[in-house]
């Protein structure tokens, strides 16, 4: 059964528009990082664990079982990165191209609906030029959000970004990644020329954009690097208890693990106020936080970007200027949102 002429199409898709690429890692030093990085490579481990689960009380509160079960021996082979001993800093080199085309779906199915929603898209792009996104995007490389757990303990961050669309309008910048906040995005005068080219591009200006990104974090002689981690479906029968992430024999972060960093840029959630210690979160649907396991819009409250989205885009106003944003946003970010006919 189709769906009735005022309703949402229900094939509708969006292709992303921040596309990054995979970040591959290498090994320097601070001094010399501006000479050739040797690439990081996995090595693998084989340790004998000691058993720290939580145990059944049957076990925990008899010696003999406690004391046989310490016994037992957990063997364990596990993928690991790290800098050599003569390198001290992490090089995470990555590229990023920004996309117009945000107005326009790239699956429609509801010829109605596409004109409604592009003309609503449109006045949109022509009142704010996507300044605010692409504002809160620049921070986010600035500070350098992407390194996840590399960040913590670094004691320097020098972020180094090439805008190399055009060989005319080539243009650099380098940024201290402590001089940014992780949790807000107040205006920055540092970022405002590469959050303008941001904009550009998201709101067609700018045919688009093509971002070659360099980070480099000083860690320390020989520490722990850590890239994505692979998702093993079969742990039961799989040699690796954990499997880190590799292209052609080099350490890499998934581009979806740098997208995602990127994308937080969520602070318009009913909870940023009061959720201490959260901050921004991702710009998600249903903003899933995973690691928290808690979703911060809850289509009850109608907050989502269905319950946003499928009002916003027929017409109907939004309660303020933040919801337009976050409804953009996970535009920008993509994704396939039709509404099933049978709903």
């Amino acid at each position: 059964m189709a769906k009735k002429e005022t309703g949402i199409a229900s094939v509708l898709a969006f292709e992303k528009k921040l596309v990054a690429s995979d970040g591959y890692m290498y090994g320097t030093t601070w001094e010399n990082r501006d000479e050739p990085a040797e690439p990081l490579k996995l090595v693998e481990k084989s340790v004998r664990g000691t058993i720290s689960n939580r145990l059944k009380d049957t076990v925990k509160n008899d010696p003999a079982k406690l004391n046989a079960e310490v016994e037992k021996p957990n063997l364990q082979l596990v993928d690991a990165c790290a800098l050599s001993m003569n390198h001290n800093t992490l090089k995470l080199k990555f590229s990023l191209k920004v996309l117009s085309g945000v107005e326009t779906p790239s699956a429609c199915n509801h010829a109605g609906f596409s004109q409604k929603y592009t003309e609503i898209a449109k006045r949109y792009i022509e009142r704010t030029q996507f300044h605010e996104l692409g504002r809160r995007y620049a921070i986010n490389l600035a500070n350098a959000r992407y390194l996840w757990r590399n960040r913590l303990g670094a004691e320097k961050i020098e972020v180094r970004i090439t805008d190399v669309s055009n060989e005319q309008e080539k243009k650099s910048w380098v940024f201290n990644a402590y001089e940014f906040s992780l949790k807000d995005f107040e205006k920055n005068e540092k970022t405002e020329e590469l959050a303008s080219r941001i904009a550009s591009a998201l709101s067609g200006r700018k045919r688009y954009l093509l971002l070659d990104i360099e980070t480099y974090a000083l860690l320390g002689e020989g520490q722990e690097v850590y890239p994505s981690e692979e998702l093993v479906f079969d742990k039961g029968r799989g040699d690796k208890s954990k499997v880190l992430y590799q292209v052609n024999e080099i350490a890499a972060m998934h581009s979806q693990k740098l997208n995602n960093a990127i994308r937080t840029i969520d602070t318009w959630y009913p909870e940023y106020e009061t959720a201490s210690g959260i901050g921004p979160i991702a710009i998600e649907p249903y903003g899933a936080v995973t690691n928290l396991g808690k979703a911060f819009r809850n289509p009850k409250d109608k907050v989502d970007f269905y319950s946003l989205f499928d009002r916003y885009a027929l017409g109907e106003s939004l309660a303020n200027e933040n919801e337009e944003h976050y409804v953009m946003a996970v535009l920008v970010r993509g994704g396939v949102f039709g509404q099933s006919s049978k709903e």
